[in-house]
């Protein structure tokens, strides 16, 4: 059996308890033995100590051996997510995200009175951010971790669960040294597929907050040769659809205008936001 450098696991036994609220919070399901049952499976994975087999080109063996390092950790995300459920209510997407079926998961859910959900242990890889592209990373899910709030996204989000999101926020950043920058959205990493946690989304508070950038309140006018398709990528956008990338950055930074052309404000926003990477 060939090595292969897995994440290490931590066990961690994930309870979900109910809301308190006028109708609890309750998911019904065989979530803890799942939970579980993949753990001891990846732990099995990470306990492997064979050697890499390897051979020439003429079929010859190339001699191996396994010699265990001492020098090692858990490797640990560098990326938060932040999404929005587009379901009914926090019951319905618990429900979607404790059913093998989905395929999809979160690491955090957070309620509309602010209840924090937390679906699964930090150093595991959640299903939360698809088919997505941030800078040079094609793999969000291998170092994110991904957070849904309760909302539709065709309505403001209430304050007591952004109050909940930026403890939690704060937490994370302080635990995992999560960079600044490092704060995005869903629409960022999938532009032209996804559009949450939508334009809603108080960005500039999380910004205030030291959780991803804002621009100033007095712009400078970006330059006459200014490059807007060079800053979206410095920024992180994938600009293979530049219209969409175009969409997502004001999806993100203006908000009251998401249409795919850049507008002399918008430009300048951009120049703002670009010279803070």
């Amino acid at each position: 059996m060939n090595f292969r450098p897995y994440f290490l696991v931590v066990f961690a036994v994930i309870a979900i308890s109910s809301c308190k609220t006028r109708k609890p919070v309750t998911v019904v399901n065989n979530s803890t033995k799942v939970y579980k049952s993949q753990i001891d499976s990846l732990l099995d994975i990470a306990k492997i100590q064979d050697t890499v087999a390897l051979t020439d080109s003429a079929g010859k063996r190339i001699p191996s051996e396994f010699v265990s390092t001492v020098n090692f950790n858990l490797r640990k995300p560098n990326y938060v997510i932040i999404h929005h459920t587009a379901q009914d209510s926090v019951k319905q997407t618990l429900n979607t995200f404790t059913l093998v079926r989905t395929q999809v998961s979160a690491h955090y859910v957070v309620s509309r009175d602010g209840k924090v959900y937390h679906m699964l242990n930090d150093y595991l890889r959640s299903w939360h951010a698809g088919v997505s592209k941030w800078g040079s990373v094609t793999d969000m899910n291998s170092c994110s971790i991904g957070i849904e709030i309760d909302n539709n996204g065709l309505e403001p989000f209430q304050d007591a669960q952004i109050k909940s999101l930026i403890l939690l926020l704060a937490k994370l950043k302080k635990a995992y040294n999560i960079p600044t920058a490092n704060f995005i959205g869903h629409s960022d990493i999938a532009p032209g597929r996804k559009t949450d946690p939508s334009a809603y989304f108080p960005w500039q508070t999380l910004a205030k907050n030291g959780f991803g950038y804002w621009s100033d309140d007095v712009l400078e006018l970006a330059p006459e040769n200014f490059d807007y398709i060079a800053a979206l990528r410095v920024i992180g956008y994938d600009t293979r659809n530049l219209q969409a990338a175009v969409t997502a950055f004001k999806l993100h930074f203006i908000q009251k205008d998401v249409s795919p052309q850049l507008t002399q404000l918008d430009l300048n926003v951009l120049y703002n936001v670009y010279k803070k990477y």
